[in-house]
């Protein structure tokens, strides 16, 4: 063999040896098996840093339909995740202005968010670029509970700690009441908060 030509055959044959979804550890963390449903959904709701928001509007000329916003999340630091999307808000915010009308929202979360989907070829809208809708309602957290959700959000949006004061900025999470999950072929699944809570979105080490 041309010994020019050997380390161009080398590269392809480690690509064909990776397949497809693949892309060794340079992708980072590793998303749970697909019918690992509840790891799934906790493994996507770690990564996303951002989540879109629906409430019931509660301003003209919307008012009683639905509202999409962006909105901050985390679930805890990186590689120490709760499950519960914690949000940093001001009720000058106008979704929020929505939810102390009504509290109920949804919440939705895609792996399209982080660098996954690109590397692996995935369109956003492909199930196999794995998403998950959570339904439930934004409570307002205190004591132990908002030391971690200021910990969990500031650690991963250091850009908060200098938010304006005068906004009156208080710690929330997503009281999930369901979730929703589509990380393949074959139609969305649903989890049930126990089920989600229980599931560890990481991979175990021996």
């Amino acid at each position: 063999m041309n010994a020019s030509l050997r380390p161009t055959l080398l590269l392809l044959l480690g690509l064909a040896w990776l397949g497809p979804g693949s892309c060794g550890p340079a992708c980072g963390p590793q998303i749970p098996p697909h019918d690992q449903v509840a790891r799934v959904a906790r493994f996507v709701a770690h990564q996303c840093d951002w989540a879109s928001m629906a409430t019931i509007s509660s301003h003209r000329p919307v008012e009683g339909q639905p509202f999409s916003n962006v909105f901050s999340v985390s679930d805890g630091p990186h590689g120490t995740s709760s499950g519960v999307p914690y949000l940093y808000l001001t009720r000058m915010e106008v979704s929020v202005q929505d939810l102390q009308v009504n509290p109920q929202a949804s919440l939705s979360m895609s792996l399209a968010q982080t660098d996954y989907c690109r590397q692996q070829g995935f369109d956003p809208q492909s199930p196999l670029c794995a998403h998950i809708i959570l339904s439930g309602s934004v409570l307002e957290v205190n004591g132990t509970e908002a030391d971690f959700a200021k910990k969990a959000l500031f650690s991963r949006h250091p850009e908060m700690i200098d938010w304006p004061t005068d906004h009156n900025w208080f710690f929330a999470k997503f009281n999930i009441s369901q979730v929703w999950v589509l990380d393949y072929f074959g139609g969305i699944k649903t989890v049930t908060p126990d089920e989600y809570f229980q599931a560890p979105p990481h991979r175990k080490h021996h």
